[in-house]
């Protein structure tokens, strides 16, 4: 007999009793389990995301990677995304050297083979965006710097990223291409060093990234120079194999190469793949 019908016939032979109260009481309790069955919240629950997710990624992707690790966290309560930026060669020889990490976003495909050469440490990686130079310089440009050419001055004071490092290499790579020679004042270790050198008056002018000129703002000035078309990064990222959060990482790779990360990226500077 039914639920419906025992609780019908109850109330008729025993009116509102002891005895019809406890039968409706069963029942309720009977149809709120068979409803928590059939309920999607425990299935829910299994596929929310939650826990810390590493990501190591190129000092040029600092302040869009930052703006992307916020959006991840606002979608997914309980997740947390914790960056490690600095130059591409210097992670990449972290994680071969065995630092824990969900994450890798380098500034060249040179130095993401360094980390997928070393054996099964990355899956398969993907371009995600790519970068180019410019020239960065005081503000206003007050020593009328107009070509790379110019930086080959012996009066200006300019510096390079380490040619170790993915914007070093591009730098010198535009540099042959025009029959250059430079000798900067010194050689950084990443790309944000380099610049802020520049912001700091310790040099005149740095050979960095688009994107990390429109980052600091009024701070310097940027000066576009043809041969960087000769010179442009292609970035790729990959799922490092030891994540201890695969899932999470996953789901921070999407976002990256979604729609709305790809905004986020375009806004920066950096150009589509």
């Amino acid at each position: 007999m039914t639920c419906s019908a025992h609780r019908t016939r109850m109330l008729r032979t025993a009116g509102v009793g002891v005895a019809a109260l406890l039968a409706l009481s069963a029942c309720s309790s009977s149809d709120d389990s068979d409803a928590g069955s059939s309920s999607p919240k425990a299935s829910a629950s299994s596929d929310e995301l939650s826990g810390e997710v590493t990501v190591f990624a190129a000092a040029s992707l600092k302040e869009s990677f930052t703006t992307l690790g916020g959006q991840f966290e606002k979608a997914h309560p309980g997740t947390k995304v914790t960056f490690s930026f600095g130059g591409s060669d210097a992670l990449a020889a972290s994680i071969t050297g065995g630092a824990p990490a969900d994450v890798f976003a380098s500034a060249s495909p040179k130095t993401m083979k360094i980390v997928t050469d070393a054996g099964d440490n990355a899956a398969e990686p993907a371009t995600f965006v790519r970068n180019q130079l410019e020239i960065a310089t005081l503000p206003g440009n007050p020593d009328k710097v107009s070509s790379l050419k110019d930086l080959t001055d012996s009066d200006l004071k300019v510096v390079l990223c380490d040619e170790a490092v993915p914007c070093g290499a591009a730098a010198q790579k535009a540099l042959d291409a025009s029959d250059l020679k430079l000798t900067p004042v010194s050689y950084e270790e990443d790309v944000k060093a380099a610049l802020n050198k520049v912001v700091l008056k310790e040099a005149d002018a740095a050979v960095v990234y688009k994107t990390d000129v429109k980052a600091a703002g009024d701070k310097v000035e940027g000066v576009e120079f043809p041969e960087s078309a000769d010179a442009v990064n292609d970035y790729p990222i990959a799922l490092l194999k030891e994540s201890k959060n695969t899932e999470a990482a996953k789901a921070f790779i999407a976002l990256v190469q979604s729609a709305e990360g790809q905004k986020v990226l375009t806004a920066a500077g950096f150009l589509q793949p």
